[in-house]
């Protein structure tokens, strides 16, 4: 298929001037015209969520900016026509875990979808009204078919009791609304439900307090008898420990999982024996964690081989793989990032993202890799584009670290002689998450004005292995921070970036580390804080289930270890926290409470540094209405011309800074506070 690119910014004549224009404009870093304004990085791009096939058609899950960000549901037919079949006005999307994630299943001309705004599930048939199954206050996600026809499994979270909301798997009739039965009770958490094509077995994934499912999980594998009843229920390889995940039976019946065994995250099955074997080797993951349900890495193309998505150091690539031979051909190794692996009718469908703005749903087939379908996006002339330059650096003790330096790029701009960019650090959230190369229309608007941007894959990222995974327990708002201290200045020290404009910035996990920076190190001179964390402490008692023993393994257990709890929460160690900060909140966020924020603001008012803080109603944990999207980057960029001097382009909201008047411009000799 053409990729099709809407434009960006400016009007095409404009655009056109200016490349046509051989002098370049000489104008400070941050200041330069940019062809891409908020509203097209947010405002207008779609975003593919899930797959699934049904019958010979493909069904996605895709966000829709007009409608608020809501999500809808389309068809991609094997003829690559598109039809919407749940309009986003609906708004799916489950809450179970607060994530999310396995919104949908589809049956025939049926769909199941859990609304988003009540989190019921409902059926939607043609020509009949959205029928509610489920009771109020459950949640429901990651659904399969069993038998087919007439009734469907699911992860049930059910928040109708005081305390902890229960875990399960449920069995729900899809022809009338009822309680439904429970199938697997008894864990902390359940996830992952695989059934096999002769609806004979059923596997799952559960795990118990204080891990997460990329710490230790238990696969569990049961026969189900002609009455549908759920027998000889066992755990597979209780002796070995590791996070499995993603449970799933070949077309012959053979139950397949990936674990960490041998540090990454590999394939094995489960042999006629019952014994467990190793079936790729790789030095690399395939999978990644698993913070929302539903996620495909691999799917089966027939009996004799399969397509698996894999990941490398922030690297995407696509294999297949001979189950007979183990034989292992490599189809892709140029993307960043691969996602929702299945089997449809004519080929394995996956959502891939790439370095440049080729993204959408991919389909592997005898032809090849082949685009079919792209959503929205707002396309760049390559003269805009700033590429990623994979880095790997030393940090404190002598380990290694990882990130992608993205040069301030603008074909019709030259920086001032003698001058160096301001470097934004961005630090991804989780903190168990990674940064990858993907085209990123928000790296883009900031790269595209004169700004360096540095993504770091701090100790703790995933898709290094789980060693390097794990390399952040114990030491969260320590290491990660350090990190982001040697990375900026191991780009001073090259030459890339200007030491006196040092800017770190982060979500939720990732505010933590911009607040830990600014409070125990001297090293950046301003910080935005997207829903991030000031008190560890409370965090641990206020977050929800799913997280609510995270910190255990991030920090140590609590009450045991609480003055570590203090020891690294910035709220109490502002003594040395002097630089310009800007909080954005969400107001509904129930992972991270806008006390968060709140009280950090108020203390660094009152101590006289210069701070902002911008509440936004409606909004939880991440931002999701296009223009509220649209405020905060625009705020951000304001917040960064009033630290570091400089005047941005194009209409902007204004900012309200307290205490504005201790600003320290570049080169100047600052004033504490008293």
């Amino acid at each position: 298929m053409v990729l099709v690119l809407q434009g960006c910014g400016q009007p095409a004549q404009e655009q056109q001037a200016l490349a046509d224009n051989e002098q370049r404009i000489s104008a400070a870093y941050g200041s330069w015209v940019s062809p891409l304004g908020a509203a097209e990085v947010y405002g207008s791009a779609s975003a593919i969520g899930e797959l699934q096939s049904v019958g010979d058609a493909i069904y996605f899950s895709e966000s829709s900016p007009a409608e608020g960000g809501k999500v809808g549901i389309k068809r991609l037919e094997k003829d690559g026509s598109i039809t919407s079949v749940v309009a986003p006005a609906f708004g799916i999307g489950s809450r179970v875990h607060e994530y999310g994630g396995g919104d949908f299943l589809g049956i025939g001309q049926s769909l199941f979808v859990t609304k988003g705004q009540d989190q019921l599930f409902y059926r939607i048939a043609p020509n009949q009204e959205a029928l509610a199954l489920t009771p109020n206050g459950t949640r429901h996600g990651e659904c399969i078919s069993y038998p087919k026809g007439s009734r469907i499994i699911c992860v049930r979270e059910d928040h109708r009791q005081p305390g902890e909301p229960k875990a399960s798997l449920v069995t729900i009739n899809l022809n009338f609304s009822g309680e439904g039965d429970i199938f697997v009770d008894g864990h902390d958490f359940i996830s992952s439900p695989a059934i096999n094509a002769d609806n004979t077995q059923l596997a799952w994934i559960t795990w118990e307090h204080p891990n997460m499912p990329w710490d230790n999980t238990q696969l569990w594998l049961g026969d189900l008898n002609r009455k549908g009843q759920l027998t000889n229920i066992r755990q597979i390889a209780p002796e070995r420990k590791g996070a499995l995940m993603q449970p799933l039976f070949s077309p012959n019946g053979v139950l397949y999982f990936i674990a960490d065994y041998d540090n990454w995250w590999n394939l094995y099955r489960l042999d006629a024996k019952g014994d467990i074997e190793q079936v790729t080797q790789l030095k690399a993951e395939i999978g990644g964690p698993a913070w929302k349900l539903g996620q495909h890495a691999y799917a089966f193309e027939n009996e004799n081989t399969l397509i698996a998505s894999f990941n490398k150091e922030g690297d995407a690539g696509l294999l297949r793989l001979d189950l007979q031979t183990g034989v292992i051909e490599v189809l892709a190794a140029d993307f960043a990032d691969i996602k929702q692996v299945v089997q449809g009718a004519d080929g394995v469908y996956f959502v891939g993202n790439r370095p440049t703005p080729e993204r959408g749903i991919y389909k592997v087939s005898g032809r090849g890799t082949e685009l079919v379908y792209a959503p929205k996006i707002c396309g760049l002339d390559p003269r805009y584009i700033s590429r990623a330059v994979n880095v790997e650096f030393t940090t404190k003790g002598g380990d290694k670290a990882h990130g992608y330096f993205y040069p301030p790029v603008n074909g019709d701009y030259q920086p001032l002689p003698d001058t160096r960019p301001p470097l934004l650090m961005m630090l991804h959230g989780g903190p168990t998450a990674s940064a990858n190369r993907a085209y990123d229309s928000a790296i883009q608007y900031w790269t595209s004005r004169g700004f360096a941007v540095f993504e770091l894959n701090y100790r703790g990222s995933t898709g290094f292995g789980r060693q390097y995974r794990q390399s952040l327990y114990g030491n969260w708002g320590k290491v990660d921070v350090e990190d982001a201290v040697w990375a900026a200045g191991f780009l001073v020290d090259q030459g890339w970036v200007n030491a006196e404009k040092l800017a770190i910035r982060g979500g939720s996990a990732g505010g933590l580390s911009v607040l830990s920076a600014l409070a125990f190190h001297d090293k950046f001179k301003a910080g935005v804080s997207y829903f991030g964390i000031s008190d560890i402490e409370v965090l641990g008692k206020e977050t929800h289930k799913f997280e609510s023993r995270y910190l255990d393994q991030l920090i140590g257990p609590y009450p045991e270890m609480k003055a570590v709890y203090r020891e690294r929460s910035p709220l109490y160690h502002l003594q040395g926290f002097n630089e310009p900060l800007l909080l954005l909140q969400g107001l509904e966020d129930k992972v991270v409470p806008p006390s968060q924020s709140q009280h950090i603001y108020k203390a660094l008012k009152d101590k006289g540094v210069p701070t902002a803080f911008i509440g936004i109603e409606g909004e939880g944990h991440g931002f999701r209405q296009p223009h509220n999207k649209i405020l905060a980057l625009e705020s951000e960029l304001v917040f960064y011309g009033m630290v570091f001097d400089f005047t941005p382009a194009g209409t902007l909201p204004t900012l309200k800074l307290d205490n504005a008047e201790a600003l320290v411009r570049p080169g100047q000799q600052a004033q504490l506070p008293e």
